[in-house]
């Protein structure tokens, strides 16, 4: 896969599916709505950013396609693919632990700041997708 080619898709299981890494210029898509909430998506070759209700929630650096993201009351957990190292950009909860794991494999743990961003780097192989499970200790 290399790229939601409708730049924001809803998955059978409810999870969401964003971002095209592939494009050469920016592309985007608001309004869509998804159980009561509104997302917004910005992608391309640099950058992918998801924002729910006008609030940040997930962007990467470069961009890149990700799959079944879903927020669970203490977790986060998707897919991501891109052409390179990526470094991805989380809103979470505030002043809080999380365990963070890459391919079911315990990668760390951070605390976020009061403005509750949490900061991950994950070395990618360009077409081969990671999982990503950010979990509230």
């Amino acid at each position: 896969m290399s790229g939601v080619k409708e730049l924001l898709r809803v998955e059978a299981d409810g999870s969401i599916s964003f971002g095209d890494y592939e494009l050469e210029e920016k592309k985007k898509l608001a309004d869509f709505e998804h159980q009561g909430d509104l997302y917004k998506v910005k992608t391309y070759r640099e950058i992918t950013k998801l924002e729910r209700n006008g609030m940040f929630v997930y962007e990467s650096v470069p961009g890149t396609a990700v799959t079944w993201f879903g927020i669970q009351d203490n977790s986060v957990e998707f897919s991501v693919e891109g052409e390179r190292d990526v470094q991805i950009t989380l809103q979470m909860e505030e002043d809080r632990d999380y365990a963070i794991y890459v391919d079911d494999v315990a990668a760390g743990s951070m605390r976020t700041n009061l403005s509750g961003k949490l900061v991950l780097s994950v070395e990618l192989e360009a077409g081969k997708p990671a999982f990503i499970r950010v979990v509230a200790r």
